[in-house]
């Protein structure tokens, strides 16, 4: 007995649609006005037009293991009436939609995310069947999201119901960038590295930032200093050789026209100060 009262209270409801009649909700154009009893949707003649377009047709998730992937669908209404849509899955616990129901205003667009749960396996060449289904239908002016009711969507109750089957698809992750290789240890050019705004910086060598910190060294004023005094001395020492080979050479002559050997304290004075000279030289 239920069933047949409610097959005759859905009859009585598609035939007040269609006709306009009926409980007082027709206008005798065939239109029913926007009230509870029709759940708020309006058979408006679109034919020749989508209620929605949608962007895009195919769903492509970048598929990676153990990690939520999520894409983005647009819904633009270029009518001048509102558009209420509901969302479906063939595989409803694999997928989150946010929001699965709500109403695009005329002329505005409405952005869905869809995200795939984290998978464990990988699917055979990464081949989907899994779909997606979009209704739309017409609605009055005024209707929200709370609005929303199954039966809206209801092709039985004589509503206008446009449905969009998306398909979806698995592409490879994006790659990410390959490793700067790095040179030889010697006689290589300078390594290259990539700079926050995209620019080539030449990473200098060893050698070459060995030879830069002996420089700055060299720059520093006690260092400076340091160097002079050795030079300094190194220039006595030098003129002091110097004197000190002429004396030997007149001592050599002198010895030669007396027909004498040179004294012995000559030689030992020579022996001390070549040894003073080779210390001094050393340091230097």
């Amino acid at each position: 007995m239920r069933r047949s009262e409610l097959k005759m209270k859905k009859n009585r409801a598609v035939n007040s649609l269609r006709t306009g009649n009926g409980n007082g909700n027709g206008n005798g154009n065939g239109l029913p006005n926007s009230s509870p009893a029709n759940n708020f949707a309006i058979n408006i003649d679109m034919s020749n037009s989508e209620l929605l377009q949608i962007e895009p047709l195919e769903l492509q998730f970048p598929f990676e293991l153990k990690k939520q992937i999520s894409c983005s669908l647009q819904l633009t209404n270029k009518s001048d009436n509102s558009v209420a849509f509901k969302v479906k899955t063939t595989n409803p616990k694999k997928y989150c939609v946010r929001p699965n129901t709500g109403v695009v205003l005329p002329h505005s667009t409405c952005d869905v995310t869809v995200t795939m749960q984290a998978q464990k396996e990988a699917p055979p060449d990464l081949q989907c069947k899994d779909k997606f289904l979009l209704q739309s239908v017409v609605v009055s002016s005024g209707v929200t999201a709370k609005d929303i009711n199954p039966d809206m969507f209801s092709k039985e109750l004589g509503n206008r119901v446009e449905e969009c089957k998306l398909r979806v698809s698995y592409v490879p992750p994006p790659q990410p960038p390959s490793p700067v290789r790095e040179g030889s240890e010697e006689g290589s050019s300078p390594r290259a590295s990539l700079s926050d705004n995209g620019t080539v910086n030449q990473i200098p060598d060893y050698n070459s930032m060995s030879r830069a910190y002996v420089d700055s060294l060299e720059n520093t004023p006690e260092i400076n200093a340091q160097i002079s005094k050795l030079r300094e001395e190194k220039n006595t020492a030098i003129q002091q050789n110097k004197r000190l080979m002429q004396e030997l050479e007149l001592l050599k002559r002198q010895g030669n026209r007396s027909h004498g050997g040179i004294p012995f304290v000559y030689v030992i004075i020579v022996g001390l100060i070549g040894i003073l000279l080779g210390y001094l030289l050393k340091r230097t």
